[in-house]
């Protein structure tokens, strides 16, 4: 099928911008917390279940400890911490915002390869760094309102804060996993992996606390915010990830990167629809400028 990677790679773009979408609605039903630690088991079944039809088992037990740490570390590091921010960041600040500042992650990323693994980041990648952050900044600038309540201005900076952190934890976790993908270890059993430690971790974390019975007695309460959770797993951590894994298999790495990052420009009639938000040519033209920034760093 001709452009199967550059279609796979638009589709990819499209469930990563409907399950944000849920996981927004469901995280203000019942709080990001909750909607992280259940989406990650929600999310693990269906892997479990795909990964046992196409390789036997749904495990991939053979895999040894070298990768189980560092494929562990980028769940911890991406999973728990870098989407626990995310989540709150949609309640605080919005999908289509969060998004946006979220599409930092790639700068984040490049950064962190030249730290950790030795990539070198050529003149042009560092000029799509400096647009892309342009970009952005032109809608944050545009969002802060003089005449704003303290309160409301507390909330807007720490969503900024939270979602910024969220790409330092989508970054890591890419790095860290990139450091247990090498050879021909299929991508799918990298993914399973890693969701299945920070599931382990989180609950871990949340039994500790005292907050796993909690969790599970907000939810029998909130039906409305079970299906949001169901529907946003599927879509986005599980046919969002196959159809990722489909495009970089199938597409060029700078073509299928830079339309896998279009979210914030399909968030714009999204977020008008569902959440009623007031979007301005500025917003739109900044988000495509930073988009285009983004564009750069992978067409290099």
């Amino acid at each position: 099928m001709p452009f199967i990677g550059e279609l796979a790679a638009l589709a990819t773009s499209i469930f990563f911008s409907i399950g944000p979408t849920f996981f927004t609605l469901a995280g203000r039903l019942v709080g990001s917390a909750v909607v992280n630690r259940t989406r990650l088991v929600v999310a693990l079944v269906y892997l479990l279940l795909t990964h046992w039809i196409l390789f036997g088992a749904p495990l991939p037990l053979e895999a040894n400890l070298d990768r189980w740490f560092w494929l562990g570390l980028s769940g911890l590091i991406g999973f728990v911490f870098g989407d626990a921010a995310l989540f709150q960041a949609f309640i605080m600040l919005g999908t289509r915002l969060t998004m946006l500042v979220f599409a930092t992650n790639p700068i984040v990323a490049a950064i962190l390869a030249w730290i950790f693994l030795g990539e070198a980041l050529s003149f042009t990648q560092i000029t799509g760094m400096l647009v892309t952050l342009a970009g952005i900044g032109w809608v944050m600038l545009e969002q802060n309102d003089p005449n704003q309540e303290p309160e409301g201005r507390r909330v807007y900076a720490g969503g900024i804060l939270l979602a910024f952190l969220a790409a330092i934890g989508q970054a890591g976790g890419a790095v860290t996993a990139k450091m247990g993908l090498y050879g021909d270890f299929p991508a799918l059993s990298g993914q399973i992996m890693r969701v299945s430690i920070a599931t382990i971790l989180i609950w871990t974390i949340s039994l500790l606390s005292g907050q796993a019975k909690g969790t599970i007695s907000t939810l029998k309460e909130n039906r409305k915010a079970i299906q949001h959770i169901l529907i946003a797993s599927f879509i986005g951590p599980y046919l969002g990830v196959f159809f990722s894994l489909v495009a970089i298999q199938n597409a060029e790495i700078g073509i299928a990167s830079t339309l896998m990052s279009l979210q914030p420009i399909i968030l714009i009639p999204i977020g008008v629809y569902f959440f009623k938000e007031e979007v301005t040519w500025r917003a739109v033209a900044g988000t495509i400028v930073a988009l285009i920034g983004v564009a750069v760093i992978f067409l290099v």
